[in-house]
């Protein structure tokens, strides 16, 4: 279902309606500019009458709720009691000071509605003071828009777990029933090794195509003993049938020991290939960061990083991310192209060898949980650095704003996860209004 948001601009007759008429013009025409399938109503709502008129036909996945002039709070009230979405409350600066009129009082409305949204079932909100053709003012509703489309595509979200965590790697393991009740997000669950069974049924002939794609997305292939070679084709067939006939849109898979001890090829670069396909696969099986992947790809429209932080360079002021060679193609350096090799450890190929290529803007993300099991999300931004491989496998480079030190020492000592996304773009603004529309924590480094 496409996504809806509605703008609900309230007030009362008694206020300087030419300044909340003007208002209500600019506003408007701010929201459709944002998103032109924003639902505006005709008129201004100055009776609660008009509200609820224009309220019956809605179906909203995100309201801005702005007062025009001062509106008490059964106004707000009438809203709640009839939706359950994600809200940032408006309020417009003043327009005149002159010692005459007060023309809105629209702030002392915000107090109001923002007095009844906490009594009524203390719920998350957003907030953002200003005129419509402030800046600040457009930034935040965009980034309510953005994160209230992800809450939105989160509820049609099916994702699969592909066999359990290693030993020691419980921090990626998730159940459906929290998936569910906390995201909306559907989790189903599959062995490994009916993945394995599914690659070793088909024949040479019928993986064909997916070993043409894999020559055409990879460089050095040709290198890889040619019955690992085959092998991955057969992977990649059994995944890619997989999602397709169960329509999954993020994954984590297991990889080892299992890809290599029961199959004898890993599985890094069919993960990689269904990164560039548009499915967030996370390997060694952490569900949460598969989610954190999809996240990122919905946001940025493109295939984002999955990996450990293993370097830090305090002169550079970067951190530097690294997997055993999952990383999509797309994303290595374009000096290089996405270099084929073996698995760090298991000296079994095929795997990802590249370092990624540099953007200006990067975000560093992460679904975490708190020791009493409540989720927060880890933020920080910087660029990622040009720089070659740092290590077998996949790397990538980022110089953060704050120092990466801090950071790293900061983040440790907040008991985060050591698996984390990097992806394109300032995100962290949408990705803070994301946690608020959940009620999660922020931890910003």
């Amino acid at each position: 279902m496409s996504f809806s948001a509605a703008y609900i601009p309230v007030g009362v007759p008694t206020f300087h309606l030419e300044s909340a008429q003007d208002q209500f013009d600019r506003s408007a025409a701010l929201l459709k500019g944002i998103d032109e399938h924003f639902v505006c109503p005709d008129k201004m709502l100055l009776t609660l009458d008009d509200l609820r008129t224009f309220l019956d036909g809605l179906n909203p996945d995100l309201i801005v709720f702005q007062n025009l002039t001062f509106a008490n709070a059964a106004y707000m009230s009438e809203v709640l009691r009839r939706f359950d979405c994600p809200l940032l409350l408006w309020t417009l600066r003043e327009p005149v000071i002159d010692g005459g009129r007060l023309r809105l009082n629209s702030l002392t409305g915000a107090y109001s509605a923002a007095n009844t949204l906490r009594a009524f079932d203390d719920r998350p909100f957003s907030y953002v003071f200003g005129s419509p053709d402030e800046e600040e003012v457009k930034t935040a509703v965009t980034e309510c828009v953005k994160a209230a489309a992800v809450k939105k595509a989160m509820r049609s979200l099916r994702m699969s777990a592909i066999g359990h965590t290693p030993q020691g790697f419980g921090f990626g393991r998730a159940l459906d029933s929290e998936l569910m009740n906390t995201f909306g997000v559907e989790l189903e669950a599959i062995e490994a090794r009916e993945l394995i069974d599914m690659a070793k049924s088909y024949t040479d002939e019928e993986c064909r195509e997916y070993l043409d794609r894999s020559f055409t997305m990879t460089c050095g292939l040709n290198e890889t003993p040619e019955h690992n070679r085959i092998d991955h084709a057969r992977l990649y067939k059994a995944y890619t049938d997989y999602v397709h006939s169960h329509n999954i849109g993020a994954l984590a898979s297991r990889c080892w020991p299992d890809f290599f001890t029961s199959f004898g090829t890993p599985v890094c670069a069919v993960l990689s290939l269904l990164n560039d396909d548009g499915v967030a696969a996370a390997c060694e099986a952490d569900v949460y960061g598969a989610l954190s992947m999809w996240i990122g790809m919905f946001l940025s429209g493109e295939p984002v990083f999955f990996g450990d932080p293993v370097s830090l360079d305090e002169k550079e002021n970067s951190i530097t991310f690294w997997h055993c060679g999952a990383a999509a193609c797309s994303l290595a350096r374009h000096d290089t192209g996405a270099v084929i090799g073996v698995h760090p450890n298991r000296k079994i190929g095929p795997a990802m060898n590249f370092g990624c290529e540099a953007f200006p803007e990067a975000t560093i993300f992460r679904i975490g949980r708190e020791a009493d099991g409540s989720f927060r999300f880890f933020l920080a931004e910087g660029e990622v650095l040009d720089k070659p491989r740092q290590f077998i496998g996949t790397s990538i480079v980022v110089k953060t704003d704050t120092c990466s030190r801090d950071v790293v020492e900061q983040s440790v000592l907040d008991g985060f996860e050591p698996h984390f996304v990097v992806l394109k773009g300032r995100w962290a603004g949408t990705l803070r209004v994301l946690a608020e529309q959940f009620g999660f924590e922020v931890y910003d480094y």
